[in-house]
C-alpha cells in the first residue's frame, strides 16, 4: 500500500547543512572545533567540581548536571553531522534515527528544566541568603535532578513513539542535519494534528514554564542587586546576570521558535540555523558563561596546572 510506513525497510537520508563542497569543509571544521571545545569545557568543569571540596554546593551540583547533559546532547548530534558532512552515504537507519531523536529530545528538555532550577538556586542564594541552606538542601537538589531527568526521558519516549507511528510515504529525505520532530511532520502523508498538539503541549509545559520560572527568578535577583550599595559589586552582579540571561534566552527562544510554530511555518534552511544554536552553540558556551569565569573554578584550574608543571 502507498500509505504504508516505508521507514520499516529503508530508514532516512539526512540532507545536512549544505551540499556545496567548500561549505561542507567549512561546516566540518567549524563543528569539529565547537565539539572539541564543548567536550573540553564541560569535562573540565566536572573534574574541577569533583576535586575541589569548596565547590560541593547546590549550584555546582546543578552545573555538573548541566555539563553531563551538554556532553551527551552534543555527542548525540555532532558526530553524525561530522560523518554526514564528509561521507557520500548520508543515510541513517530507522533505529539510529529513533535513538537520536529520543536522546536529543530528552536531553534538550532536561536542560530546560535544569537551567530553570539553577535560576531558582541563584534566587535563593541572592534574595534569601539566610535561608539558602534550608531551602536548597542536598536532598531537594537530588530530588529535583532525578525528577527532571526521569520526566523528560518519559516525555521523549512518548513523542518518539507517536512520531514513528506516522506513515512516511512522501519522501525518505529529511531536510535537516539530525532526526528532530518538526521535519518528520512535514514528510508524513497522514494528518499530523494530534502530533502537533502533543508537541505544543509538551513544549508549552517544559519550555515555557522553565523560561518563566527563570525570568521571574532573575527579576527578583535584579531587584535585589539594585539594593547593593557598592557600585563595583552591583556592576559585577549585573554582568553575571546579563551573561546568564543571554544564554538562557538564546536557548529557550530558539527551542520555542522550533517547537511552538504551526507546521505550515516550517522553513528548512532557517530551522537548520536555529537548531544549530541550541544543539551545538549553547552547550559550548554554558561552561564558560556559568562557571569557568568563576574565581573558585579558575583558582582550582591554576592549582591543578601548577601541580602538573611541578611534576
Amino acid at each position: 500500500m502507498e500509505d504504508s510506513n516505508q521507514t520499516s525497510t529503508g530508514g532516512f537520508i539526512l540532507l545536512g547543512l549544505s551540499n556545496v563542497p567548500y561549505l561542507q569543509v567549512i561546516c566540518f571544521l567549524m563543528f569539529l572545533v565547537m565539539y572539541i571545545i564543548t567536550l573540553a569545557g564541560n569535562l573540565l568543569l566536572i573534574i574541577v567540581v569533583k576535586i575541589n571540596p569548596a565547590l560541593q554546593t547546590p549550584m555546582y551540583f546543578f552545573l555538573s548536571n548541566l555539563s553531563f547533559i551538554d556532553i551527551f546532547f552534543s555527542s548525540t548530534i555532532v558526530p553524525k553531522i561530522l560523518i554526514n558532512t564528509i561521507a557520500e552515504d548520508k543515510s541513517i537507519s530507522l533505529l539510529g534515527c529513533a535513538l537520536q531523536m529520543y536522546f536529543s529530545l530528552a536531553l534538550g528538555a532536561t536542560e530546560c528544566i535544569i537551567l530553570a532550577v539553577m535560576a531558582y538556586d541563584r534566587f535563593a542564594a541572592i534574595c534569601r541568603p539566610l535561608h539558602y541552606n534550608t531551602i536548597m538542601n542536598m536532598r531537594l537538589c537530588i530530588t529535583l535532578a532525578v525528577a527532571s531527568w526521569t520526566a523528560c526521558f518519559i516525555n521523549s519516549a512518548i513523542h518518539v513513539f507517536i512520531t514513528f507511528q506516522l506513515p512516511y510515504c512522501k519522501s525518505r529525505h529529511i531536510s535537516h542535519f539530525f532526526c528532530e520532530i518538526p521535519p518528520f511532520l512535514q514528510i508524513s502523508c497522514r494528518d499530523t494534528r494530534l502530533n502537533e498538539i502533543a508537541m505544543y503541549v509538551s513544549a508549552g509545559i517544559v519550555v515555557m514554564m522553565s523560561f518563566f520560572l527563570t525570568l521571574i527568578s532573575y527579576i527578583h535577583i535584579i531587584a535585589t542587586i539594585f539594593k547593593i550599595q557598592s557600585s563595583h559589586g552591583r556592576q559585577k552582579a549585573f554582568s553575571t546576570c546579563a551573561s546568564h540571561l543571554t544564554v538562557v534566552t538564546l536557548y529557550y527562544g530558539t527551542i520555542m521558535f522550533m517547537y511552538l510554530r504551526p507546521r505550515s511555518a516550517y522553513l528548512p534552511e532557517t530551522d537548520k540555523t536555529i537548531s544549530v544554536l541550541y544543539t551545538v552553540v549553547t552547550p559550548m558556551l554554558n561552561p564558560f558563561i556559568y562557571s569557568i569565569r568563576n574565581k573558585d573554578v579558575k583558582c582550582t584550574i591554576k592549582i591543578c596546572l601548577s601541580r602538573k608543571v611541578s611534576l
